[in-house]
């Protein structure tokens, strides 16, 4: 578990003039786990290249390494940085899981150890204790596992098999409970007729839609019958060597950068189509004022982003149900823009790392904005900004939100940097890189 007193406090820096930069972001981190998970359940083994090394994926590889799977490095054992991985499937086995702050682990990884056999006990972090998990855990209940609690600290007992079958569950809160069903759901015995019985709609819609095209890729029979229902008839799940995209949502605070400071920023490798919802910051960046551009030789499957600032940033008003992951970046831009922005459908960020909504308003608020926190969102209006200390509540996204608003005003002192780790190792020397002007 991560000792919440070791942190890390960082005065971000402020851009003095245009930023222009090259930033090779390392792989999708939700492509990374969705990956390895099936790999693990495959019928052979697969290489899983350009994956994401963070504290998230760290956490999965050694979940997955517990219950019985071996993954290695191209050299033979798995060294710190290796990124290039064989993943070799074996009897599943009961361990103890450590879930740190991750969401794909507490909510991917039960369904493999209800087709383990033993127990299998789950923890995390402090933080990670409150977050929702009962909808999976039910849901498993329902499907024939033995499941013993509600949040972590909670256990999973299986006998190298489970039933499957017809399961309804309330994904509102977020759309890993479909995909962590999903993931496993060929390997159960009846596959998984899956209902979401919600009163709103899942949200992050494009999470889902990478798991079923993950999950068609290794051969598995997937179905929408609904918007609101999946069916996975039960069958093998295929070996696929697969390459992973740069990680979309990562790359949005430095394409951030490049818009609040009028200047330039090219991410290289960035895919020309792709079910990660980072790609939706084109758009947002576009309609703040920007210039988006993917410049791509004929017939390539990726090109290199590039994002050229605008002289002022305009107000937004958007809905962020699909792409919540991205609302601190683009909060952060609101509170940098010429007018009052209004951010709606993200009710399920009270769920993340932290309360998401109530953690931008209080510290947008402490630098000068005046923010109104919705029942499913954020207004906020930009005023004259000033330096305060900026509490990144360890999460990931809120500490690179700080480092944004930090190129524009002096004083932002941000008081975990280093739980960027859990998706982004290093960010603090990419961002330093970048105002450089140099190659990250």
């Amino acid at each position: 578990m991560r000792d919440n007193d070791q942190v890390s406090h960082w005065n971000a820096p402020v851009a003095d003039t245009p930023v222009h930069a090259v930033v090779p972001v390392p792989g999708s981190k939700s492509l990374t786990n969705r990956a390895l998970v099936l790999a693990a359940l495959a019928d052979s083994p697969a290489r899983v290249s350009g994956t994401l090394r963070s504290r998230d994926t760290d956490l999965m590889i050694g979940a997955l390494r517990a219950l019985g799977t071996r993954i290695e490095g191209p050299a033979g054992p798995l060294g710190p940085d290796d990124t290039d991985l064989l993943v070799t499937p074996g009897p599943l086995h009961g361990a103890d899981i450590e879930c740190g702050l991750a969401g794909t682990v507490m909510r991917f990884v039960p369904p493999l150890a209800a087709l383990a056999t033993g127990t299998s006990t789950f923890d995390g972090d402090a933080a990670a204790r409150v977050r929702p998990q009962a909808t999976v855990l039910d849901a498993l209940r329902s499907l024939g596992a033995d499941v013993t609690g509600d949040r972590l600290p909670f256990s999973v007992s299986g006998t190298g098999s489970l039933r499957g079958g017809r399961v309804e569950m309330d994904a509102s809160a977020s759309s890993q409970f479909v995909s962590g069903l999903l993931l496993s759901a060929a390997r159960f015995d009846d596959g998984v007729d899956l209902v979401h019985v919600g009163a709103s709609a899942v949200p992050s819609g494009p999470h889902i839609e990478m798991t079923l095209a993950m999950l068609r890729d290794a051969g598995v029979v997937v179905e929408q019958p609904t918007a609101s229902s999946w069916r996975v008839a039960p069958g093998p799940i295929s070996a696929v060597d697969r390459v992973v995209e740069p990680d979309l949502s990562n790359a949005t605070p430095f394409l951030a950068a490049a818009a609040v400071t009028g200047g330039s920023v090219r991410v290289p490798r960035w895919p020309v189509s792709t079910t990660q919802p980072g790609d939706a910051i084109r758009g947002i960046l576009e309609e703040m004022g920007a210039s988006v551009t993917l410049e791509t030789a004929d017939g390539a499957d990726h090109g290199t982003l590039v994002v050229v600032g605008p002289d002022h940033l305009s107000p937004l008003v958007a809905d962020l149900s699909a792409i919540g992951e991205l609302t601190p970046t683009i909060a952060a831009l609101c509170a940098l823009a010429d007018g009052p922005s209004t951010l709606t459908g993200i009710a399920h960020l009270r769920g993340h790392e932290t309360d998401r909504l109530a953690a931008l308003a209080a510290e947008l608020c402490a630098v000068g904005c005046e923010v109104t926190e919705r029942a499913d969102g954020l207004e906020i209006v930009p005023g004259p900004l000033h330096g305060a200390p900026w509490r990144a509540y360890a999460d990931h996204r809120m500490a690179t939100a700080g480092a944004i608003i930090g190129l524009g005003v002096p004083g932002i002192e941000v008081d975990d940097i280093d739980s960027t780790a859990k998706t982004m190792p290093g960010f603090t020397s990419m961002w330093t890189a970048m105002l450089a002007g140099g190659t990250t």
